[in-house]
């Protein structure tokens, strides 16, 4: 299913990171570079280079935030949240400005981060209910492969730090997608509220304590806490992610590291309350800054940098129904749930000094283009025998290259609602909720011009409206039957 390295591949792997050191050497002496490749190409062929190419490897970090706006970070245009360690990431690597999440809610999201591909073919997004409960009894169908199970084809360890979300049940967890490792909860951490606690939802989200939300704290497939202390969670992921890295610096590694927040309920450790201008929720976010910092600052001092590339992005749009507590999107339409910008274009920037070429890239990238990007990058094989919806943004992240993708197809739990191609949008249905009906005319925008969204075009260019129509029917054509995995809970 997953094919390992084989020597055609590995003499390939060991060209491309040549390249990469000649991009170095190019600064200096572009007459290097060229000689520096023979070089490499020749000591490959004469000393049977192929058994060391391990050491080559990239690894690879993906820092993952749950329901993060677009407008959350300072270097996205924030004025009061501070974030200067993700601000000097994305000054260092690529801030990418039109990047997407496949689902405008986590479950959905994280399935196709996960695999490529969009949750509709996995049974990861439904029409019948939002996402995995703690009394549901699905998750992540075994056969689906994830991006841990792919590098660990190619000699990586991988561990899991965080909110995982695909199922909660043993059959489902980390440990058994590939993942050598797991550590934190494994659904939201506004489930498992205690059924005595009364009142509105929104007014408990905003002011209950931590103890109410009885989520549990697991360690592979044991629990170690419950209720998780939510107030020193995002310090205790981060110090298992530093300690993962530091105990696997002498190997290629996988970390997928998923914060629990911004989602609602928020809470900060004592070093953080207070400390921002934009009351919890910037204490949040500001605290999730600094836990980038510290896995950059170990990369760093493990010298681990120019051999790692990390990726921070967010599942879905900021939850507006909370207010001042649940995020912004900026200067984009909608929020979580929806299929507007703002439910799905997140916050992004790649980070690998040496390998990722510095810049903002205002081209189309989704979540469901890292396995593939992963992938090629290490030298293994994406899944062949099933549809992958991806695309390898590798030439983009090394070379500043024209990115593949050109469409986007926006999901409303498992119906389509919204198709991009090039600059324009068009949205056919309403833009809220899992099963969203068919708007009275379908509406078309220029993201270009108008990434807000607000001013219709679609009376103006029906053909263009016509022609995204029939890419979302050949894509919905593609997308065949499979069980609804949100939809079963665990018997009585």
């Amino acid at each position: 299913m997953i094919l390992k390295l084989n020597t055609k591949r590995a003499f390939g792997s060991f060209f491309f990171h040549q390249v990469i050191v000649g991009d170095r050497l190019l600064l200096m002496n572009s007459s290097l570079l060229c000689d520096s490749i023979r070089v490499a190409i020749g000591l490959a062929l004469a000393l049977g280079f192929t058994q060391s190419l391990a050491k080559e490897q990239l690894n690879f970090v993906i820092i993952f935030t749950d329901d993060q706006g677009y407008g959350d970070m300072s270097c996205n245009g924030h004025p009061t949240i501070h974030t200067p360690h993700l601000d000097r990431m994305a000054f260092e690597g690529q801030k990418w400005t039109q990047f997407y999440s496949s689902a405008p809610v986590c479950t959905s999201s994280r399935a196709a981060l996960m695999t490529g591909r969009l949750p509709v073919r996995s049974g990861m997004a439904s029409s019948k209910r939002v996402v995995l409960f703690p009394d549901s009894a699905g998750g992540l169908p075994q056969s689906e492969i994830t991006i841990a199970e792919v590098l660990k084809g190619v000699g990586y360890k991988t561990a899991m730090v965080g909110k995982w979300h695909m199922g909660h049940l043993p059959r489902h967890l980390p440990t058994t997608q590939g993942f050598d490792s797991y550590y934190g909860i494994p659904y939201s951490n506004d489930m498992d509220r205690d059924p005595f606690v009364k009142g509105n939802w929104v007014m408990i989200g905003k002011t209950s304590p931590w103890s109410i939300y009885k989520v549990p704290l697991l360690q592979n497939e044991k629990e170690i806490e419950r209720p998780v202390n939510q107030k020193t969670i995002t310090r205790r992921y981060t110090q298992q992610a530093v300690k993962f890295i530091k105990n696997n610096k002498e190997k290629p590694f996988f970390l997928y590291l998923a914060h629990s927040m911004p989602h609602i309920p928020l809470y900060s450790s004592k070093k953080f309350e207070g400390k921002s201008l934009n009351g919890i929720y910037g204490d949040v976010i500001e605290e999730i800054d600094w836990s980038v910092g510290q896995v950059l600052n170990t990369l760093r001092k493990q010298k681990l940098h120019r051999k790692t590339i990390v990726l921070f992005t967010s599942d879905n749009g900021p939850w507006e129904v909370f207010e001042t507590h649940g995020g912004s999107a900026g200067l984009l339409r909608g929020a979580k749930g929806g299929t507007r910008e703002g439910g799905m274009r997140e916050p992004a920037i790649f980070w690998g000094p040496g390998n990722v070429k510095p810049g903002v890239i205002r081209e189309m990238g989704s979540t469901l283009d890292v396995l593939p990007t992963f992938a090629s990058l290490s030298g293994a094989e994406s899944p062949s025998d099933r549809a992958i919806d991806g695309y390898d943004l590798s030439g983009v992240l090394l070379n500043r290259g024209k990115s593949p993708r050109k469409e986007m197809y926006f999901f409303g739990g498992a119906q389509l609602s919204a198709v991009r191609s090039g600059s324009y949008k068009a949205q056919f249905r309403e833009e809220y909720g899992i099963n969203p009906k068919p708007l009275d005319k379908p509406e078309l925008y220029h993201l270009g011009e108008d990434p807000s969204e607000k001013y219709d075009l679609a009376a103006e260019h029906p053909e263009i409206v016509e022609r995204l129509a029939k890419l979302g029917e050949k894509l919905q054509a593609s997308v065949k039957p499979v069980p609804d995995q949100l939809v079963p809970r665990i018997a009585n």
